[in-house]
C-alpha cells in the first residue's frame, strides 16, 4: 500500500453502487469534529447494503421512513442510526437521489497520533460514563464510591490496554471513538467542513478480503452474500 496525497473525497466517488463504493472506502480516511479536535480514521473494514432487493438492507423492498430517509439521498450523504437503543452506525449512502443503496462503516485504525490520543479519551469517558451508570443501580455502589486510588488506577490501565486493541473494531465503538452521533445523520459529507472523507492509502485488488456481513441472520439467502469487505494487511487478515 502507497500513502497517497490527502485531499477531499467528491461527489463521482460516491455516486457508485453501494458494492464498488464499499470496497473503494478500505483505506480511505474518515475526519469528524470531536470536542477535543478532529479525528482522522483510516478505514479497515465495510459492508455494502444493495438497497430494495436487498433482504439486509434497510431499504429493501423500497421501505422508506423517516429512519431510512437518508438512504435514498444523494451519495455521500450520512446515515447514522441507533442500535439497541444506545449505540449509532456510521453508513454513507452510495448512487444518485431516489437509490437506497448504503455502505456501513464497521471498523478504523486512527491515521495519526493526535487522532488515536482523542480516541482513546472518547472512548475511556464513554467507559466510565456507562460504569457509573451500571454503579448507580447496583448494590455494591458504596463499594465502587469507595475504590483506592491504586485500585482505580490499575483498573484504568487495565481499560486502557484493553480499549487499544479495540479502539474502533466494530461500528459502534468506531462511532464513540469519532464522537459520531445522531446529529451526525443525513450530512451531506461532500460539502460538509466537519464530517468528511479524504483519500488515505493505494489498496490494491489481491489486499481486499470479502465474507458474510455480521449480525443479519434475518436476512435469508441475503445473509450469506459475501459484502463486508476487510483490508486484511492493517488488521491481521480478520475476514
Amino acid at each position: 500500500m502507497k500513502q497517497k496525497k490527502e485531499s477531499r473525497l467528491g461527489r463521482d466517488f460516491f455516486t457508485v453502487d453501494g458494492l464498488t463504493l464499499a470496497k473503494n472506502l478500505l483505506g480511505k480516511i474518515l475526519v469528524h469534529d470531536t470536542p477535543y479536535g478532529k479525528v482522522r480514521v483510516l478505514i479497515t473494514e465495510t459492508e455494502a447494503y444493495m438497497g430494495v432487493e436487498d433482504k439486509g438492507s434497510h431499504s429493501y423492498g423500497g421501505r422508506r421512513t423517516e429512519r431510512t430517509e437518508p438512504m435514498f439521498h444523494i451519495g455521500g450523504t450520512s446515515y447514522v442510526y441507533l442500535i439497541y437503543g444506545m449505540y449509532s452506525c456510521m453508513n454513507v449512502a452510495a448512487r444518485v437521489e431516489g437509490i437506497p443503496q448504503a455502505v456501513l462503516i464497521r471498523m478504523g485504525e486512527p491515521a495519526d497520533e493526535v487522532s488515536r490520543e482523542i480516541m482513546m479519551r472518547l472512548r475511556l469517558e464513554d467507559q466510565e460514563a456507562r460504569r457509573s451508570r451500571r454503579a448507580k443501580g447496583a448494590e455494591s455502589w458504596k463499594e465502587n464510591v469507595a475504590e483506592t486510588a491504586p485500585e482505580a488506577a490499575a483498573r484504568r490501565k487495565n481499560l486502557e490496554k484493553n480499549l487499544a486493541k479495540h479502539l474502533a473494531d466494530g461500528p459502534g465503538r468506531l462511532c464513540i471513538a469519532m464522537h459520531i452521533t445522531r446529529a451526525d445523520n443525513d450530512l451531506d459529507m461532500v460539502e460538509s467542513d466537519s464530517f468528511y472523507w479524504t483519500d488515505g492509502v493505494e489498496v490494491l485488488p489481491e489486499e481486499i478480503e470479502a465474507g458474510k456481513r455480521i449480525g443479519i441472520d434475518y436476512a435469508q439467502e441475503a445473509a450469506d452474500y459475501p459484502w463486508r469487505f476487510t483490508l486484511g494487511r492493517l488488521n491481521g487478515g480478520k475476514g
